[in-house]
């Protein structure tokens, strides 16, 4: 079927799609996009709108179902696709635990996890593969062993399994959400609680498609992340906070959502950091996981890196207790 109105343009690594639905045809969104869209699967442009990557008259929709009625402008951002040959790297590692299923890291800040388009290399699955190479093509060719993921300035733990068996056992977790992870955020501010419970659902961000925000139920994906207040100083607060779901920038987004971003955070946060720091104060402390064929939960931790302790013991000074 011919496109209709299609005008596309290649922006920032994304295929930018804007088309205009038929007037006085009614058919669901997922349909229409895998008729207008050539070399995308319906299955694949599902992914796209769950992920919030398609708006419908300038409203983020994120259900494949939802219905047209005709005339809508519809905008689809498409990541596109770079050749990349993933290539071992004799890259350090700090390695918590390694068996022959499973590779625990604690990933230093400033390491992109996986290639993409502007970090073909020195991405954590390179130093992987270097160190571990069977574990190349495991659960797929560009992101062999990974089941989740860290930011690019989020330093702490991951764990990546080096079999299928392992991959599926450990996928099946998350997906369960039985993992525990536990990370540090120093925050600017105060939350308004000690201990609270943060239930807000995530999207892209509508007027800026390369962030996360928090959306009403209907726009986003639900999201829940559970914090307690471990130190306080006179304009910043540590908190040890506990994802219970795993949406991109999770964190930074509800942290930012009720009212104290992430210190360092120029992208949800201030734009100027307030304490002098290159990255966002934000680390995996602790992982809690099941192995393959291990009943009992294994528990890893992995302690501040150099930098967030030295801003951290900077701030013990002017601790309050209370």
């Amino acid at each position: 079927m011919p496109q209709l109105s299609d005008q596309m343009a290649v922006t920032d690594g994304e295929q930018v799609h804007l088309l205009e639905a038929p007037v006085g045809k009614r058919e669901r969104l997922d349909k229409f996009l895998a008729e207008q869209l050539e070399g995308h699967s319906r299955a694949r442009l599902q992914g796209l709108i769950k992920a919030g990557m398609v708006q419908v008259d300038g409203d983020t929709v994120i259900k494949p179902g939802f219905g047209l009625v005709g005339g809508e402008e519809i905008e689809v951002l498409v990541p596109v696709a770079e050749e990349v040959g993933l290539l071992a790297e004799d890259i350090p590692l700090d390695i918590v635990f390694e068996n022959e299923d499973v590779i625990v890291v604690n990933k230093a800040a400033g390491m992109v996890v996986h290639p993409a388009v502007g970090h073909a290399t020195g991405t954590l699955v390179n130093a992987v593969l270097g160190h571990a190479p069977d574990i190349e093509g495991v659960g797929g060719e560009l992101r062999p062993g990974l089941v989740h993921r860290l930011d690019k300035d989020t330093s702490g733990l991951i764990v990546l399994a080096k079999n299928e068996r392992a991959q599926r056992f450990l996928q099946a977790q998350f997906e369960a959400r039985e993992v525990e992870k536990q990370y540090l955020a120093l925050v600017d501010g105060r939350p308004p609680t000690q201990t609270g419970r943060v239930e807000a659902a995530i999207g892209r961000d509508p007027q800026e498609r390369k962030k996360m925000a928090a959306l009403p139920d209907a726009k986003g994906r639900a999201a829940v992340s559970e914090y307690r207040m471990l130190e306080t100083f006179p304009k910043h607060s540590l908190l040890e906070v506990e994802p219970r779901t795993g949406r991109t920038h999770q964190i930074r987004v509800h942290l930012a959502f009720i009212g104290c971003p992430v210190a360092g955070d120029t992208v949800y946060g201030r734009r100027k950091p307030t304490l002098g720091l290159a990255r966002h104060f934000l680390h995996a402390a602790k992982l809690g996981i099941k192995l393959p064929g291990e009943r009992v939960m294994r528990h890893f931790e992995a302690p501040l890196p150099e930098e967030l302790q030295e801003v951290l013991n900077g701030l013990q000074g002017s601790l309050i207790v209370e």
